[in-house]
């Protein structure tokens, strides 16, 4: 079987100079022991190390843990050069195996996966194929198939992240940058960069746009801009608050905060008629709205009953009622991709953290051990949630699963780095 990869075309082509890099702070129990065999090139090396690439992806899911290469006793490219004992005193579960070929220009990387105790092909011979400069594309795209051929679950090597950097500068004005980078934090991008405040970035559900909030203007505005071109679009002008925009999952609409009638409420805007719809009537303040599953409601924080608290608005009728009730305070509510999970900003002690609620039963689940934690956003998988927090005196990403198994951190080597927002699949 063959795949041909879809390029993910920038307009921006210039790298950051700042990357991210994985450091895995803790991983499963007991991850999965899996072997990638060095995929050689026949005409030579190749710009990219393809297995590198699938091995770290592989572990920075947390539930895998690579073979060294060092430690390998063959380098099998074909299923006759497999001998399952080579594997087994390894300790290896799994073993992926394949070649890469240079015809004309493009690039074919063949490969299979083999279950190294049943001793039997766990992934029949398959392919992909790109130009040089989607060799890491089509690693990814091994590492999504090996993901979900072993856990069931579908892979998010493929997918990208957007996140603000945030340098401060003697003697001159602070930058802010907008970026976008692999999941990884490879290949960063630059889509934006200004001497004012950048928040609040939410990818559109088909991955062409970014929606954020910039104060550039006399007053913060919510933007829309085409990933692929650049072109944006500032979508709101109204005097007071214009911040924290949610897409809601056809597309058609942003939820918002407003102020301009006095108070801090919920309003959606249809991108089509650029209809303002107002939601929410108190003299609270409402804010950080999140769309439910089924576009029907939208979470929000509000601090109606005292102190900050996640409540839910019936698009339809408006009718609201309270979804969080332990500890001090939760905000930033986001709902995983399946609809069962509330992930939110969960105060105790005085302590901020990231937690799970199960939406049915209302049971809660501290998924980290550090403290400002802020601005989670879930996997298109529902298996790990990006966030910022801060590490070494300076803000950075990290990474969490929902079960609180795996963490991984992204710090940057310059800059601040916060408001990560994890793409959709593509």
């Amino acid at each position: 079987m063959k795949h041909y990869l879809v390029v993910f075309v920038l307009f921006f082509s210039s790298f950051a100079q700042a990357q991210l890099t994985i450091q895995i702070s803790r991983g499963a129990d007991n991850p999965t022991r899996i072997a990638v065999a060095p995929m050689g090139a026949t005409g030579g090396p190749l710009a990219e190390d393809i297995s590198a690439i699938i091995s770290d992806d592989l572990e920075f899911s947390g539930q895998f843990a690579a073979i060294p290469r060092t430690d390998m006793l063959s380098f099998p490219k074909t299923e006759a050069e497999v001998f399952y004992r080579d594997w087994s005193v390894l300790k290896a579960e799994y073993l992926l195996i394949g070649s890469v070929e240079e015809r004309g220009g493009r690039f074919y990387a063949t490969y299979q996966l083999f279950d190294v105790l049943g001793q039997r092909k766990a992934l029949p011979k398959l392919s992909v194929d790109g130009t040089e400069a989607q060799l890491r594309d089509m690693a990814h795209h091994i590492s999504d198939k090996v993901y979900e051929t072993i856990t069931g679950i579908r892979g998010i090597f493929s997918t990208k992240l957007i996140y603000v950097e945030a340098f401060q500068q003697n003697g001159s004005k602070d930058k802010y940058r907008l970026m976008l980078s692999d999941v990884d934090g490879a290949r960063s991008r630059l889509l934006l960069e200004t001497q004012s405040p950048l928040m609040s970035p939410v990818w559109s559900p088909d991955g062409r746009r970014v929606a954020y909030v910039s104060f550039e203007s006399t007053r913060p505005a919510v933007y829309v801009q085409e990933i692929a071109t650049g072109k944006r679009e500032q979508v709101t002008n109204f005097r007071g608050l214009n911040g924290a925009p949610a897409w809601s999952p056809d597309g058609q609409n942003l939820a918002l905060v407003l102020s301009k009638d006095g108070n801090p409420e919920i309003y959606t805007l249809s991108l089509i008629t650029r209809q303002l719809t107002r939601l929410t009537n108190h003299f609270g303040i409402d804010t950080e709205p999140a769309w439910t599953v089924d576009g029907k409601g939208i979470l929000f924080t509000s601090n109606r009953g005292g102190r900050p608290q996640i409540y839910q608005v019936n698009v339809a009728t408006s009718q609201v009622e309270r979804v969080t009730f332990e500890g001090e305070q939760n905000t930033r509510g986001r709902v995983s991709p399946d609809g069962k999970n509330l992930v939110m900003v969960h105060q105790r002690n005085g302590t901020y953290h990231l937690a799970t609620q199960d939406l049915k039963t209302g049971n809660l689940r501290i998924l980290t051990e550090t403290d400002l934690d802020e601005s989670p956003t879930i996997a298109p998988n529902g298996a790990m949630l990006m966030y910022a927090t801060r590490f070494g005196g300076k803000g950075i990403l990290a990474a969490v699963s929902l079960d609180a198994r795996t963490r991984v951190r992204l710090p940057s080597k310059q800059g601040d780095v916060r408001e990560p927002a994890w793409s959709p699949f593509f």
